[in-house]
């Protein structure tokens, strides 16, 4: 039984861990920071890993374990962190990492948000859950979400570099309609 969940847990770690780490990256702005948050919300996951294998969905499980250990880092540290718009010269190029212009203006607003914007705007756009599984990864209300999408959308629209890619009105100008990545509103 043993070996057949360490089989299961390594098969898991295989096929997520390049979208579990492109996640995290959207979260902490940093690939190392995102390498090591991943690694622990793996290690905690594997320690679990018979009740988190019989979820529904063990991805989604472990992605609220990575939003949940990405606000327990501020928490144990209260160092305050500041992100910068340009990533340090490394010796080794990782093409799996490769950001267009884009991309880079992107992350680098991503990282002026405040962790929880950061948050729903990474879980709601680039994983493309609905409002009521960012509420559950997060541990709150979906108006929670919704305003917080609100307001992070706003900063991001002010963003220099992002007219291109953050489009459509803003969210609070039509009540009730949904922005969606690539999708305008709906």
């Amino acid at each position: 039984m043993q070996e057949e969940l360490e089989v299961s847990f390594r098969a898991f770690v295989t096929a997520r861990w390049g979208h579990l780490v492109r996640t995290a990256y959207l979260l902490t702005g940093d690939r190392h920071e995102a390498e090591d948050l991943v690694q622990t919300a793996l290690a905690k996951a594997y320690r679990s890993w018979r009740r988190v294998s019989r979820s529904d969905s063990p991805e989604a499980y472990v992605r609220r374990m990575l939003v949940t250990c990405n606000s327990d880092r501020f928490r144990k540290r209260r160092v305050a962190e500041r992100l910068t718009a340009v990533p340090p010269d490394t010796s080794v190029r990782d093409d799996a990492v490769h950001w267009t212009e884009e991309r880079e203006a992107l992350r680098a607003a991503l990282a002026a948000l405040p962790a929880r914007q950061r948050a729903v705007v990474v879980l709601r756009y680039w994983e493309d859950l609905s409002e009521g599984e960012v509420a559950a990864a997060l541990g709150c209300s979906p108006g929670t979400v919704k305003s917080q999408a609100s307001k992070a959308l706003a900063k991001l629209r002010r963003y220099p570099g992002l007219a291109r890619v953050v489009d459509g009105p803003p969210v609070a100008a039509d009540r009730g309609a949904r922005v969606t990545s690539g999708q305008g509103v709906s």
